[in-house]
């Protein structure tokens, strides 16, 4: 068997059939940074665990909950609130934590946005380290988001699991992402002064999470770049077939991705920053421009 942590922050929308999907396991535990809609309301009608903790960073939040928090199994799967978990990934998990042939695993999402699965232009199977030993594993701040150190191999599973982005509203995801853009513009800056782009990795890495992670070097030092990752997304991924919700997901990023662009300009150019760099967010919240850039 295995844990699963839920992360939470307003998320009283979502938490309730997120809950119920991970209720195939017998220890579940939602780590809310003190929400102020009725989250923990919801949460604690249910028989899981809450805990709150005070929100510093996406890579403190994680690392913190599973140094701190005790589990009832040594395996863990991280769920966010917008996600949920499936009988088949749950089988899947169980058996590949018994195998105990790597500390981490990566699941792939299904990205659903307008009432559909948009396949093509999310580059599906993205994957994302969800299932782990929370011995071996812990995690690093990167951008506005985090990234896995894993102390020993990593796998992949089979099994997939919806994602429901947007599912707060497009109010809600255009403040999250105008907020977002401003930590991926100092990351940005960083980024191109501290290495170039691993050609080798780029074309030869040994998984999609490297080859992923070398595209973002080149993206980065790419000239007219919103337009570049439209048409990348929307024709040569094949966002097209993805119907209307796939050209508005494709123009969603592209959008994304120009206020990142305009926000790196005004950092070289010395212009104040409309958010505070050393400060972090103080919320909790899904990452679907995360997993998509």
């Amino acid at each position: 068997m295995i844990s699963i942590f839920i992360l939470t922050h307003n998320e009283e929308r979502d938490i309730a059939a997120c809950i119920e999907s991970a209720l195939i396991s017998d220890d579940v535990i939602v780590v809310d940074s003190f929400s102020s809609d009725r989250t923990v309301e919801i949460a604690e009608n249910y028989p899981v665990r809450t805990v709150q903790h005070t929100f510093e960073s996406h890579g403190k939040q994680r690392t913190w909950m599973l140094r701190n928090v005790p589990t009832k199994h040594q395996w863990v799967y991280l769920l966010e609130a917008d996600e949920r978990m499936t009988p088949e990934l749950f089988n899947e998990c169980v058996a590949a934590a018994q195998a105990g042939e790597h500390v981490g695993y990566y699941a792939a999402e299904r990205v659903m946005f307008m009432n559909r699965w948009i396949r093509h232009s999310t580059q599906y199977p993205r994957y994302q380290l969800r299932l782990l030993d929370k011995d071996y594993v812990w995690f690093d701040d990167y951008g506005h988001t985090e990234r896995e150190v894993c102390d020993g191999s990593t796998g992949f599973l089979t099994a997939t699991y919806p994602h429901y982005t947007c599912g707060k509203g497009l109010n809600r995801w255009i403040e999250k992402h105008n907020r977002y853009s401003t930590n991926e513009a100092a990351e940005t800056i960083k980024q191109l002064s501290d290495h170039g782009v691993d050609w080798r990795t780029l074309f030869f890495g040994r998984s999609e999470v490297e080859r992923r992670r070398a595209l973002k070097d080149l993206s980065l030092r790419l000239p007219f770049r919103p337009v570049v990752r439209f048409f990348y997304m929307y024709i040569f991924l094949g966002g097209i077939l993805d119907g209307h919700a796939g050209f508005t997901w494709c123009m969603l990023q592209a959008f994304y991705e120009y206020l990142i662009t305009l926000k790196v300009w005004e950092l070289q150019n010395g212009y104040t920053s409309d958010v505070d760099l050393t400060t972090p967010s103080p919320q909790q919240e899904p990452k679907e421009l995360a997993r998509t850039t």
